[in-house]
């Protein structure tokens, strides 16, 4: 009895132990409930749209004014996750395109801006350069360029490797960074738009020939066509009032213009000038439905996967800022070219049989000059007269000259080897550097990256430089900039920040597998891509570390 007894109890203690651990363990990594899985079958089709420079709050804030087949369509019809924020920074163009489609961040996938400076190379690094291949498409250098700065595998790759290379991925935007990033490794094409010679080209990385469909696609000479009207308003320029005044001093010009007021007269301007227009974004949409046509994408017996970009937003949004009129303009034309391209979609595809998403890269701020019109915290800081500046203040005061090599992403590179060589102390002349550069208003922070681990920060901005963070490529020195602070000039505006005007973006889901609905809970864009690999049945990308968004799902 008394064994029985001890071993009854030793069973009883077994079992409570077993239980508390399953109560207190945290969920496996990307656990996805079985019942929350579409398991029948797969989506003909994946489009994902990042809309270059998309706040979150444009999906709302001109909601009055969208058609009932774009954004509209998308909010009634989708699933929209209402807090998805970048889990990272710097807030950039080529990182954000390739966090959407690997999961991944700057700290692991290594593309840790649109450049960056490479002490072993001595110059600033292109994210998509590449010296090894040649341009199809123009004769300029536009196209050398590939995805092999990018050390991680995305969405698209591990969809290829599902099946043995059937699944056809395509990436397309005017930015070459915007095409070749999300499409990842194995694709089997990526596009961009030349603006010096008026093409969408290619690079022999992916082929040695355009495509015929290309080529007539370039005969159309679209861009010409786009820039031979002026730019005027789609409504009554009095209608437009979620924008502040036409003709603001803070705004930028097009070439050879006097004001920044509509009409925009744009025959002035070159076809690479398309891009900063809302005619890029047309132009984009149309060059994505020829490659569905051509491509026979969503037409075999395994998925194809699209990955689009939209560039225009970003350069309309750059010169003229957040609350102009333009930028108003440009997304109630993009509303028309979205329910447009869905129609298309559904026609070509079928409705219910392709997955589309649509999401940022990164937001933007406001413009500076904006911010003092309306009595708003905000101002300007320049990166490279800052660097100027502090040489001459570390040369003046260590004799050492030269001591920042370079500057960019908000980083500072020092020259390590060249201070070695005076025989100063290093850890004094970065100390020296961060001691002036908080004396100015527009630096809230500075820090040595190495050190970071030991700089007091909140968390969520700690979490944020720790997976910007590359090892062998970020630079020495790290620069928070104060709210409402940009890195510019006097007019336009910019991005890159870990504040929620940068960081805050759209994540609207539709289509197969999903259903109607929206949810505030905080999501990552890291999230996106394991979202995508739970509904494709298909492994996670090498970098992965995101995690499913379980709600969206049937």
């Amino acid at each position: 009895m008394k064994r029985f007894y001890k071993l009854s109890c030793l069973l009883l203690l077994a079992s409570s132990t077993v239980w508390a651990q399953k109560a207190t363990s945290p969920k496996p990594f990307n656990h996805l409930p079985v019942k929350n899985i579409k398991t029948a079958g797969k989506p003909k089709l994946v489009v994902g749209v990042v809309v270059d420079q998309m706040r979150w709050d444009y999906l709302y804030r001109y909601g009055s004014r969208y058609s009932a087949g774009g954004f509209k369509r998308l909010l009634n019809e989708g699933f929209s996750c209402e807090n998805t924020l970048i889990n990272y920074t710097p807030t950039i163009t080529a990182c954000g395109h390739t966090c959407i489609y690997t999961g991944s961040v700057p700290a692991i996938h290594g593309i840790i801006g649109n450049s960056w400076f490479s002490p072993e190379l001595g110059r600033s690094v292109y994210c998509a350069e590449d010296t090894t291949v040649t341009t199809v498409g123009s004769s300029s250098s536009a196209g050398k360029m590939s995805p092999r700065n990018m050390l991680v595998t995305t969405i698209g790759d591990e969809l290829r490797l599902s099946n043995n290379f059937q699944s056809k991925v395509i990436g397309i935007a005017i930015k070459d960074r915007g095409a070749i990033l999300p499409a990842g490794h194995s694709a089997n094409a990526a596009y961009w738009y030349d603006g010096s010679s008026g093409n969408w080209i290619t690079s022999t990385y992916y082929m040695n020939q355009l495509p015929g469909w290309v080529q007539e696609f370039n005969n159309e000479k679209l861009p010409q066509q786009y820039l031979a009207k002026p730019w005027n308003t789609l409504y009554p320029i009095s209608s437009y009032v979620l924008s502040t005044a036409d003709e603001k001093s803070y705004e930028g010009k097009y070439k050879n213009a006097s004001n920044t007021s509509f009409p925009h007269d744009l025959s002035a301007i070159a076809n690479g000038s398309v891009a900063a227009t809302p005619y890029g974004n047309t132009m984009t949409l149309e060059f994505a439905k020829k490659a569905i046509e051509a491509n026979e994408m969503g037409k075999g017996a395994v998925t194809d996967f699209l990955a689009i970009s939209l560039s225009s937003t970003d350069y309309v949004g750059h010169q003229f800022g957040p609350n102009s009129v333009e930028i108003e303009d440009t997304y109630l034309r993009l509303d028309q070219d979205l329910s447009t391209f869905f129609t298309y979609l559904d026609a070509k595809v079928g409705k219910g049989n392709y997955l589309f998403f649509i999401t940022a890269d990164h937001g933007v701020a406001h413009v500076p000059g904006f911010m003092e019109e309306n009595k708003l915290p905000g101002g300007t800081w320049n990166d490279k007269a800052a660097m100027d500046a502090l040489n001459e203040q570390v040369n003046a005061k260590f004799a050492v000259k030269g001591a920042i090599r370079a500057v960019d992403n908000y980083q500072f590179w020092l020259d390590h080897d060249g201070i070695a060589n005076t025989g100063k102390n290093k850890k004094e002349i970065s100390e020296f550097i961060i001691s002036q550069l908080l004396k100015s208003p527009a630096i809230a922070n500075a820090f040595p990256l190495k050190k970071l681990n030991d700089v007091v920060l909140p968390v969520v901005m700690k979490n944020m430089f720790t997976n910007g963070l590359n090892a062998k490529r970020s630079g020495d020195i790290q620069v928070i900039l104060t709210p409402g602070y940009i890195d510019g000039g006097k007019t336009g505006t910019t991005h890159g920040l870990w504040y929620p005007y940068d960081a805050h973006i759209p994540l609207v889901w539709m289509g197969w597998g999903i259903h109607a609905g929206k949810s505030n809970r905080t999501v990552g864009m890291t999230d996106i891509t394991p979202t995508l690999a739970a509904l494709l049945h298909i492994q996670m990308p090498s970098g992965n570390v995101g995690q499913v968004i379980e709600e969206i799902t049937r």
